[in-house]
């Protein structure tokens, strides 16, 4: 697998991730674990974006 689409298809994965631990972090109340998510969220946000600028020089 190409590194963009690696990098892209990770992206993905730890943004899904994020989104649960957040939202289950607000229904329980645990105030760590949405602030977890929501770091997880953005890192994910991250990733993914550097693979499309990967793919877009192709790298």
């Amino acid at each position: 697998m190409k590194s963009s689409t690696d990098d892209e298809v990770k992206g993905k994965y730890h943004k899904a991730k994020g989104e649960v631990k957040e939202t289950v972090g607000e229904i329980t109340g645990d105030r760590d674990l949405e602030a977890e998510g929501s770091a997880e969220k953005t890192e994910g946000k991250i990733q993914e974006k550097k693979g499309q600028v990967k793919k877009v020089f192709g790298k």
